[in-house]
């Protein structure tokens, strides 16, 4: 059984998706970072809010409100209250469009790079020139 489970993760197109995990999770982080501290403070600029990540409605408010910091959503939620975190959604939905379009990107120049690949004419004589050169050479003895 030890044996079976080792082939079985050892298989190429194995390693390839667990690479592929690997530098998703990688590249997730980095896409995180750039909307969170690149583009979250121009957005936020343009529209004159400080952090679309503070942007939430409460939903029922702490039963103790005192010392409790109400514009900020961790608070709301450390001290029992349940807050609706659009501004976190929109963080989100920002950073999968990013995601989703450089992965388009990446896609769209890969499939280029292989039809390329696929129309490039075959090097050296056809299998065609190949038989008739053999004909002919077998024609002459």
């Amino acid at each position: 059984m030890l044996k079976e489970f080792k082939e079985f993760a050892m298989k190429g197109n194995m390693l390839d998706m667990a690479i592929g995990f690997i530098l998703g999770a990688a590249f997730g982080t980095v896409i995180k970072s750039l909307v969170d501290d690149i583009l979250m403070p121009i957005v936020s600029s343009v529209f004159g809010t400080p952090d679309f990540t503070n942007l939430f409605t409460v939903l029922k408010a702490p039963a103790d409100t005192t010392g409790v910091n109400m514009s900020s959503i961790e608070a709301v939620r450390e001290a029992g209250g349940i807050a609706l975190g659009y501004g976190l959604f929109i963080n989100a939905l920002i950073a999968f469009i990013i995601l989703a379009f450089i992965l388009f990107l990446v896609v769209k120049n890969i499939n280029k790079l292989k039809k390329a690949e696929e129309e490039a004419p075959p090097a050296g004589p056809t299998q065609e020139d190949l038989l008739a050169e053999i004909r002919d050479l077998l024609a002459k003895s």
